[in-house]
């Protein structure tokens, strides 16, 4: 990824993602744009994007999907079950995810996309 370029794993049906995509392109950045359910990251893509965004994957998780409730809720994962909860259910991943050279931030409240795009890498 060159240094200033942005990529938002983004959800399409997802308002705060949708708005996010938005304040991107307001600021006329074409940014990459990766549909994370169509396209999901790997483990590998989840372990960069975790370090970037400076957490662990059980901050990651949706929890109010339909898929926690019906695998995870109630249990206690360590890192590498949050992971591979994350793999297989990549809904529960949360969004949108913006990135910018080695910093990301999660889009929520979508505002907080500004932050990363104004941070002088």
């Amino acid at each position: 990824m060159r240094k200033n370029s942005v990529v938002i794993y983004h959800n399409p049906r997802c308002s705060k993602s949708r708005s996010a995509c938005e304040l991107i392109v307001a600021r006329g950045i074409n940014a990459e744009v990766i549909d994370y359910q169509a396209t999901p990251p790997s483990r590998e893509e989840l372990r960069g994007l975790l370090k970037k965004l400076g957490m662990k994957p059980a901050e990651l998780v949706r929890r109010g999907e339909e898929a926690f409730a019906a695998h995870y809720a109630g249990k206690v994962l360590s890192d590498d079950g949050w992971l591979d909860a994350l793999v297989a259910h990549p809904i529960l991943i949360e969004r949108p995810i913006v990135v910018r050279g080695e910093k990301a931030v999660i889009g929520r409240p979508p505002e907080k996309v500004l932050d990363l795009l104004d941070a002088d890498e």
